[in-house]
């Protein structure tokens, strides 16, 4: 029988924040998958090694985590007064489906860099040497975001000092700005607080009533406390990710939580929602010692937030769920707040599994209804790979 041969697309692999994935431009793809649709879904889960019963994805560019199951596509923006627009897909490691219904924070790190070097980005807005200001348009939320990205010599600069806690080596610093983070109507979600409330209570079967809040900025998240699921907040994966009765007790939760905001009608929809909404526990500060054995001092953090993703603990703490915690901290009688110490403030640092991280938000109340102008963090990334990813012809068939 005939065998079709691999097909060569453009491919950038590449780290931002604490994640990876593959970017593409959407240009570079097949024609069949430049637009939404199965045939998208499928060259992106081909790419990624997905769907994979071992959960490994050796045949692909996936690393078998959350946070390097991902795809970008990118492409000159159509918008005014934005650079480029950004399409994060997550890819399911065990499962044939992508999750667009979300952004990725750290990814979009690498965003600006992706689109200053793959010519997205007019040259006039591109400084010899000093800082470019890339304007992205992020079409699964439709939102905006600002990236800082260092310049030298007329190109990105990658390298540098900056200490990223979850990543091992030091590079440049990239700044972002997640305009008006809070979901409107474009967004997909009606409020930053979908049931009105700051904090509800969140009836699961099997589990109990839960104090939660229930926050749609950056990304939809239920934050519930620590102690009330028997945990410290100064848990790492291992102490999590290896009870299967563990993690089906935060899936249920988030399953509930998601039909409490609006995000799904029915519980049985969760399953096809896996990026979206995030679960996420806090509890005051105490003593830890990181994942790689940086001990963190309560006196050094505001707080303690351990987050899932994709039906795991994270290592670190996704992007754009740090979005929804320094949005959380800035609003007075959020468990988030309250775990901070209850004080009005514009920024917190908070200790996660891999070490800390500092996000700055304001927030303000408009007419009975809770408004983020911007939230800011830092981050980095970096060019790992770039030329053509391979994958078998037939995957369009």
């Amino acid at each position: 029988m005939a065998h079709a041969p691999q097909i060569r697309i453009p491919a950038t692999y590449m780290r931002g924040g604490t994640s990876k994935g593959v970017f593409f431009s959407l240009q570079d793809l097949p024609e069949a998958a430049r637009v939404p649709g199965p045939a998208r879904d499928a060259l992106l889960l081909r790419v990624i090694g997905s769907p994979d019963p071992y959960e490994k994805q050796i045949d692909g560019m996936g690393g078998a985590t959350s946070s390097t199951s991902k795809t970008v596509i990118l492409s000159k923006s159509t918008r005014a007064d934005h650079d480029v627009d950004y399409l994060f897909g997550q890819v399911s490691i065990d499962k044939p489906f992508v999750d667009w219904s979300g952004n990725c924070g750290n990814l979009s790190a690498a965003v600006g860099s992706f689109a200053i070097g793959s010519g997205l980005v007019d040259a006039s807005r591109i400084p010899q040497n000093g800082v470019a200001v890339v304007r992205i348009w992020q079409a699964n939320i439709g939102k905006t975001i600002i990236a800082h990205v260092p310049i030298t010599d007329g190109a990105v600069q990658e390298t540098g000092d900056f200490e990223l806690d979850g990543v091992t080596f030091p590079a440049a610093e990239v700044q972002l700005e997640f305009m008006d983070p809070a979901a409107d109507e474009e967004g997909g979600g009606g409020s930053m607080f979908p049931t009105g409330n700051l904090v509800d209570d969140l009836d699961v079967p099997g589990v109990g009533t839960l104090k939660a809040t229930l926050i749609n900025a950056g990304i939809p998240t239920i934050f519930i406390n620590a102690r009330d699921i028997g945990y410290t907040g100064t848990e790492l994966q291992g102490a999590i990710n290896g009870d299967p009765k563990v993690l089906a007790m935060f899936e249920t939760i988030r399953a509930h939580g998601a039909l409490r905001m609006g995000l799904i009608k029915h519980l049985d929809e969760a399953v096809q929602r896996q990026h979206t909404p995030k679960v996420a526990f806090v509890a005051p500060p105490a003593d830890y010692v990181s994942s790689s054995g940086k001990a963190v001092a309560a006196g050094d953090i505001d707080l303690l937030v351990r987050a899932l993703s994709m039906g795991k603990l994270h290592h670190a703490m996704m992007g754009t769920a740090a979005v929804a915690i320094g949005t959380a901290a800035a609003i007075s009688g959020t468990l988030v707040n309250q775990a901070a110490g209850g004080t009005e403030r514009n920024a917190v640092r908070f200790g996660h599994p891999s070490g800390t991280l500092r996000v700055g938000a304001e927030a303000s109340q408009v007419n009975g209804e809770w408004t983020v102008n911007k939230a800011i963090m830092s981050r980095s990334a970096r060019v790992l790979m770039e030329g053509v990813v391979r994958v078998p012809g037939d995957v369009l068939s």
